[in-house]
């Protein structure tokens, strides 16, 4: 079992910057792969980013070079740096991680005001 708990979501303004973070717990040793996914009202859940225990990773083509994922191993920790934030990227942001199964975090609302 993985446990995710995401931190870092609100209110910002068009053209500001948020960092989202993913604490993950329990079978560390089983996750392959990490990752955030969004959904906004009204659509399906789509990706954002992943990034992979060896550090490589994949974006999106709405986010890249806005967005960018990273992890930090030490704290099993995955963050997503956004930046030019736009009201399209108004969702709720879910972290995963891809073990023999995915796992997903409660998900934290990023709102960005026009």
């Amino acid at each position: 079992q993985v446990q995710l708990v995401e931190s870092g979501g609100g209110l910002v303004q068009a053209g500001g910057s948020l960092r989202l973070s993913c604490a993950a717990s329990g079978s560390i040793s089983s996750i392959n792969a990490m990752g955030w996914y969004r959904q906004a009202p009204g659509k399906q859940r789509e990706l954002v980013a992943t990034i992979t225990q060896g550090g490589r990773t994949n974006y999106a083509n709405y986010v890249k070079g806005r967005f960018t994922i990273s992890r930090d191993g030490a704290k099993d920790t995955v963050y997503l740096q956004m930046n030019s934030l736009q009201p399209e990227d108004t969702a709720v942001y879910y972290c995963t991680a891809f073990a023999r199964m995915a796992y997903w975090g409660q998900g934290t609302q990023v709102t960005v005001s026009s």
